[in-house]
């Protein structure tokens, strides 16, 4: 099947200087990155915070996987005239980050990639995709009630307030998802595939993993290094998965340094 044609994508704009890009994680949006997104905006950064295909307010599309969300950024970039920008990506946008850096190298000018490596994992957030499937939409009333059911399923209370943010009122009366849960469920094993890179992205690049999360491992560096040489790898103190909302001080400091400093690559 052929990829979607043009996809206009929602996004946010604030400041003014040198572009930076950001890409959400799975369930995200780009809500989820407005405080750090203004900090930016406010030392001398364009900040462009995209919503990717079927989540926030971007089109929902039966095609999901990283080649076609990287392509989306590749038409968002030159849509709004973006020669090339820093790109910050979380998660799955970090995998949409490396995918596009891999495809469209010219794009990207420095790359961070939040708690996410290059490598297949095994199937995650299945479990919590099936936990939504099982909310009946047209029977619970409240953002209460919801929360109420799906905290059921999903005992932790971070993942619990941040999958409830996705909530919306689709009309008087109805509560609908942002994001689109039939193709997230159908397609939930593509977002735990490899990058398959055949060329490196000699580029300047920050890794950054939470030292409480097992997402990049220490077996995992060298394939990091493989693929992204001129790599640097750091780890955010009392961080899980979610570095930028667990250490934001940190992940801001740490990302400012990267970015503003002079590179010979």
């Amino acid at each position: 099947m052929a990829l979607d044609i043009f996809m206009k994508l929602h996004f946010r704009k604030s400041g003014t200087g040198k572009p930076l890009m950001i890409l959400h994680g799975l369930f995200g949006s780009s809500d989820n990155w407005q405080t750090l997104a203004k900090k930016f905006a406010e030392i001398n950064f364009e900040v462009y915070l995209v919503d990717q295909r079927n989540h926030g307010r971007s089109p929902h599309s039966e095609l999901f996987s990283y080649q076609d969300m990287s392509e989306d950024i590749y038409e968002f970039m030159n849509d709004v005239k973006l020669d090339s920008a820093f790109v910050i990506g979380h998660s799955m946008g970090g995998k949409t980050a490396m995918e596009l850096a891999m495809n469209h190298p010219d794009k990207i000018s420095k790359l961070i990639v939040a708690d996410i490596s290059p490598k297949k994992y095994q199937v995650q957030n299945r479990d919590v995709a099936e936990a939504l499937l099982q909310i009946n939409l047209n029977e619970l009333k409240t953002r209460g009630e919801v929360e109420k059911q799906l905290a059921q399923k999903i005992s932790d209370t971070g993942t619990l307030q941040f999958l409830v943010k996705n909530l919306y009122w689709k009309e008087t009366g109805m509560l609908d998802w942002r994001f689109n849960l039939k193709a997230i469920s159908e397609n939930i094993e593509k977002m735990s595939d490899a990058i398959e890179f055949t060329h490196p992205f000699e580029k300047p690049a920050l890794f950054i993993r939470g030292e409480k999360s097992n997402y990049i491992s220490k077996e995992d560096e060298p394939l990091i290094k493989k693929y992204f040489p001129y790599a640097e790898i750091k780890t955010a103190p009392q961080s899980g998965h979610w570095v930028h909302a667990d250490n934001p001080e940190w992940f801001l400091k740490t990302s400012i340094k990267f970015l503003t400093i002079d590179s010979k690559h």
